[in-house]
């Protein structure tokens, strides 16, 4: 049984403040939460109410050694951001962010200033679909432990290297000493369909209202654009996003 001491301290991490502070976060429902077990997130605590635990699950999170407790309605909807929660959540631990070894890598993606978590998560879950493991955010970007971020990348956070960058620039600018080709989405690029390239690449997405910054256009080598053929003032960076990813893995 939780004491409402610690009802409120699990309530805490919707907050991104608290997140941040004790570097844990909510996983809301039962296929995210599998999502999580099954990676190398590890998990403090399992919260639901009764009638949304199974006898499979209760064996699955014992075989586990995770704690697991029920609480009462009015207890558990102070656990979750959405409207209709599935009745079960985890609380993991964030990630120890190592360094990776981007030299092998022919693709990856980095994001400047994309504030929605939902464009944040679709992104996300579309580089995992294409198969791009690493991604780079600048600061200003949705946090990937923001609730919103998690269930629009459909679990796709538990599989992919993920690195939000206070250094944001900088570390563009010496990918790029190694090798790497700054490529920046822009409706002014060259025609996706067009470009041609033998070298390694980080495809840079960008906020979707504004555009690229000056500091990433004075860092880019090329820039490039998905043509347009009907009237609509722009497309959704998460949408743009599935259309350039699969160009540059065809």
């Amino acid at each position: 049984m939780l004491t409402k001491n610690q009802i409120k301290y699990y309530s805490s991490f919707l907050n991104k403040k608290f997140r941040q502070q004790e570097k844990k976060f909510i996983v809301e429902g039962i296929k995210l939460i599998a999502e999580a077990l099954d990676s190398n997130y590890s998990c403090e605590i399992i919260i639901a109410l009764k009638e949304s635990v199974t006898e499979n699950l209760i064996k699955q999170l014992n075989r586990k050694k995770i704690n697991t407790e029920i609480v009462k309605s009015a207890d558990f909807e102070k656990l979750c951001d959405t409207k209709n929660p599935q009745g079960i959540i985890g609380v993991f631990n964030f990630k120890q962010q190592s360094t990776v070894d981007f030299e092998h890598e022919k693709l990856i993606v980095s994001l400047e200033n994309i504030s929605d978590p939902g464009n944040v998560g679709t992104i996300i879950r579309n580089c995992d679909w294409f198969g791009v493991k690493n991604i780079l955010l600048s600061s200003d970007c949705a946090e990937v432990y923001n609730p919103k971020v998690i269930r629009s990348s459909a679990g796709s956070v538990f599989h992919l290297n993920i690195f939000e960058e206070k250094d944001f620039y900088n570390v563009l600018n010496e990918k790029k000493k190694n090798g790497f080709t700054i490529l920046c989405a822009d409706l002014n690029g060259e025609n996706l369909y067009a470009f041609t390239s033998n070298q390694k690449i980080i495809l840079v997405l960008a906020n979707e209202a504004n555009g690229p910054t000056k500091n990433l256009l004075d860092i880019c080598d090329s820039r490039i654009t998905i043509p347009q053929k009907g009237k609509a003032e722009s497309l959704n960076v998460a949408s743009a996003s599935a259309v350039l990813l699969s160009e540059l893995t065809r």
